[in-house]
């Protein structure tokens, strides 16, 4: 593995612990990675592919908190784990996933024992809190059309892909919003050329 991407891999000691204890772990597009509600037995270490953490309500909708890429953890996870409270939070492979599973009180163990890994969480937690705030500030003070936009530019940019393979459904779903709406207004982008919709496919011409 390239000490590039984790460079708390470079402290003595720790790239042999993570080699040892580190489980390679292969997700498919739509599986859950991660489930609320449960304690957290392994922190994820995306090596690649993107999974989107959600926040669900009992109604069934979603909103996205953020989107881990390859070289990233999970804020949530690592959290939960130090503290040892139960997830709030569910993970999804937004496509395959190739990650490598380090068991949480292996990770309770580094944060105190190497300074290297305790910067990782700490950027990771503080990285991922303004991501946070940004999604709260959308959904508070921005209009619908406005989300929207901001959530295709962070879905393209997540998959590295301008064809997103999404029903208006699930947007819908994960802006917490009805069908109708998304519809609406995917129609009215589509008229200003800035997307052509598909059936369960959307495919983004201009930059956002």
């Amino acid at each position: 593995m390239s000490n590039k991407k984790f460079d708390f891999l470079l402290e003595q000691g720790l790239r042999a612990e993570f080699d040892q204890v580190g489980i390679k772990l292969d997700f498919n597009t739509g599986d859950i990675i991660i489930e609320p509600n449960k304690y957290i037995k392994v922190i994820p270490i995306l090596l690649k592919g993107t999974i989107k953490v959600i926040r669900e309500t009992n109604e069934g909708n979603e909103l996205i908190l953020y989107y881990i890429k390859a070289g990233q953890s999970c804020a949530v996870s690592l959290s939960t784990s130090l503290m040892n409270k139960l997830s709030n939070i569910k993970a999804i492979a937004e496509e395959k996933v190739e990650l490598i599973a380090i068991p949480s009180s292996t990770s309770v163990k580094w944060y105190d024992s190497y300074a290297s890994w305790r910067m990782f969480v700490l950027r990771t937690m503080d990285n991922r809190y303004d991501e946070i705030i940004n999604t709260l500030d959308s959904v508070a003070f921005k209009k619908i059309d406005e989300r929207l936009m901001d959530y295709l530019k962070a879905k393209t940019e997540a998959v590295q892909s301008n064809i997103l393979n999404i029903t208006h459904q699930e947007i819908a779903n994960e802006l917490s919003t009805s069908r109708e709406v998304i519809s609406r207004s995917l129609k009215q982008l589509e008229q200003k050329g800035i997307l052509k919709l598909f059936r369960n496919k959307v495919e983004i011409f201009s930059p956002m």
